[in-house]
């Protein structure tokens, strides 16, 4: 015997259907609910993530620095803005970030080599950074003769390349210097007579180097030994690699429209030598 069901009312089928209605907006609901939790633990994830690497970058591989002053012009200009390698001397307490006392010393250190362009912190006052080039090593005798830098008694060779000849305060005389391993660079001078062109004898202790500034006669360096002297190689940083970027300050920050009239394209992704 074949049972029919009884015919369902429209009065049920809607009653019905609106209640499988609800209860499917309801678990739709939790579905979404739960999605966009969900994305939002992903995006937070990424940034978390992402800061990490930049951080570890920072610390560990490459770290920017921008050039505000003159005194190793014509190498680096002011406006230049530089990645400096942190693995090059190792790594120190001033290698990280508000440069925690986790350890004394250097990890993995090494020292630079004569004519390296370095970043350091400032002796004494270690929440300044500094970049000269590095002219003397531990053991060393640096001496400044009429102008002309010495190294172990013997005068570094320098050649005439350039300059500007106007008389005034604002003449200089450009150089190509050569240090005894055969490294080249250009140096500046504004006479053979100013105040650090003629020094005593510096002998550069263990555990320091002797950093000098291109700009000769505008430089406040190593010479200098109340203001930065020797430099601890604990206070290194890192080596000047490559401009990233540079302008000439011509234009203002909400200008524009200048912009691409201020910047130095020609220097960007430069070496240091």
């Amino acid at each position: 015997m074949i049972e029919h069901d009884e015919p369902r009312s429209p009065q049920a089928d809607s009653e019905t259907t609106s209640r499988e209605a609800a209860e499917a907006a309801k678990e739709d609901g939790k579905v979404r609910s739960g999605g966009a939790f969900a994305e939002y633990r992903e995006t937070l994830q990424t940034i978390v993530i992402a800061v990490l690497i930049a951080l570890g970058i920072r610390t560990f591989a490459f770290e920017p620095f921008n050039i505000p002053s003159g005194s190793m012009i014509p190498t680096l200009l002011i406006g230049d803005y530089l990645f400096v390698s942190k693995f090059s001397y190792g790594y120190t307490r001033y290698s990280f970030p508000f440069s925690p006392p986790l350890f004394e010393g250097r990890i993995m250190g090494s020292l630079p080599e004569r004519g390296d362009v370095a970043v350091f912190r400032k002796p004494g006052e270690e929440e300044t950074d500094y970049i000269k080039r590095i002219v003397g090593l531990p053991g060393d005798r640096i001496q400044m003769i009429r102008g002309v830098l010495h190294i172990n008694g013997e005068a570094v060779k320098r050649e005439k390349v350039g300059g500007r000849g106007d008389g005034g305060f604002s003449a200089f005389t450009e150089y190509l210097e050569t240090l005894p391993s055969g490294r080249q660079h250009l140096i500046r001078e504004r006479s053979d007579n100013e105040v650090m062109d003629n020094s005593p004898e510096y002998r550069v202790p263990d555990g320091h180097v002797f950093a000098m500034g291109d700009n000769r006669d505008n430089s406040q360096d190593s010479r200098a030994l109340n203001e930065v002297g020797y430099v601890p190689v604990e206070n290194l940083i890192g080596r000047a690699e490559i401009l990233f970027f540079s302008h000439d300050g011509s234009a203002r920050f909400w200008e524009v429209w200048r912009w691409p009239f201020a910047v130095r394209f020609s220097r960007i992704f430069d070496g240091i030598e």
